[in-house]
């Protein structure tokens, strides 16, 4: 994939992260399922840790407590880490949820 994502959501790196230690299996077009192990998480997207054989811009959809289904575009890559971006933004309660689900440390979770 050469010509990229256009993505329609802003870049928001400086968003709030928040860490999780999640295993998802993500499917991609050509390469099938991926098993992704997400390290951090937020409402416009999640890094995750490991070797990852994809290029800037391709996309994979995966399954998330609470939100579903949803696409997400690579954004960057660095020493066994990758940077992806949602499709869409997540709603905050939904997102609140989420976190919920992911992180059982109610101490590493957002404060309401």
């Amino acid at each position: 994939m050469s010509a990229g994502a256009q993505l329609t959501v802003t870049d928001k790196r400086r968003a709030t992260r928040h860490p999780v230690d999640y295993a998802v299996i993500a499917e991609h077009r050509q390469l099938g399922d991926l098993e992704l192990h997400i390290v951090n998480i937020s409402a416009q997207g999640f890094m995750v840790q490991g070797d990852i054989t994809l290029e800037r811009g391709e996309r994979l959809v995966m399954r998330l407590p609470v939100v579903g289904r949803i696409e997400a575009h690579m954004i960057w890559t660095h020493e066994g880490r990758a940077g992806f971006q949602f499709e869409r933004i997540i709603r905050i309660d939904d997102f609140l949820k989420l976190v919920d689900t992911l992180q059982p440390n109610p101490r590493l979770r957002p404060r309401r």
